[in-house]
């Protein structure tokens, strides 16, 4: 990927697309194989259901994925009101100096991890207050993505479709919408499954993938973290070259003119 086509997040750059996550992985071994293989320079982690310092005697996840090398992005996955999701991200700014950058999602059930976005509104308001830079998780709700960036959030992430489903990008519609009022980026967050799908995401003019599912519970998830790599980065490429437009007939590949006979 051209230096010249970084990702900004809070003033921040970054020449990968690709944000990755930590979980669900074999061991700690296959996490930082896979996140290397990835190309990633952001990589989330569930504060509540990871390791980070906050208990002493048990192994800590940043031995294997260094803060010196990676952008640390605390998350609050498993929260399901506002309050414990503002609880979390501050235990996390203590864990980590201070750190500020953070993934916020408030969840509705256990069911379908859908967003609650009456709790995810109260929190980004919260925090955003509090001097944190959230990007948060939210449905694909063009009006409440407007909602959460005008709300001070640096960078709104819509689901494509439910967190580990791999069933892609069922609503391309709406995230067109979102990123067309957009001043912040838009970086699809949930429902990847496989490489094509974080192809047409960037396709789309996404600004990123977060992914965590699709690469860990894959048969070979090294191989698969390499893959969704490469397709980030066509994806991209294919968006900034501009695809040519749909016809309804054929289109000859040489000109017509000069044919012989």
């Amino acid at each position: 990927m051209s230096k010249d086509d970084a990702l900004v997040i809070a003033g921040q750059t970054f020449q990968s697309r690709l944000l990755v996550g930590t979980g669900k992985y074999k061991d700690l071994d296959e996490t930082r194989e896979a996140i290397e293989a990835s190309g990633a320079e952001i990589v989330t982690v569930a504060v509540r259901r990871t390791n980070i310092g906050q208990n002493a005697d048990e192994p800590n996840l940043l031995d294997v994925i260094s803060p010196d090398k990676y952008t640390i992005l605390p998350n609050t996955a498993g929260c399901y009101t506002a309050a414990d999701a503002v609880r979390t991200c501050r235990l996390a700014r203590e864990l980590l100096d201070g750190h500020d950058l953070v993934k916020l999602e408030v969840l509705g059930d256990q069911k379908t991890l859908y967003p609650n976005i009456v709790e995810t509104l109260q929190a980004a308001e919260t925090l955003v207050k509090d001097g944190f830079k959230v990007m948060v998780y939210t449905n694909d709700d063009p009006i409440v993505a407007k909602q959460l960036e005008e709300m001070g959030c640096v960078a709104v992430m819509p689901l494509g479709s439910l967190i580990g489903s791999g069933l892609g990008i069922l609503n391309p519609h709406n995230i067109q919408i979102i990123m067309e009022a957009a001043n912040v980026p838009i970086i699809v967050d949930a429902g990847v499954g496989t490489a094509s799908d974080a192809a047409v995401a960037m396709e789309m003019g996404c600004e990123g993938v977060l992914m965590n599912t699709a690469i860990a519970a894959a048969r070979n998830p090294v191989l698969m973290a390499s893959a969704m790599r490469k397709a980030i980065e066509a994806g991209r490429e294919a968006h900034l070259a501009g695809r040519m437009p749909r016809k309804k007939y054929a289109s000859a590949s040489s000109p017509l003119e000069g044919v012989i006979g």
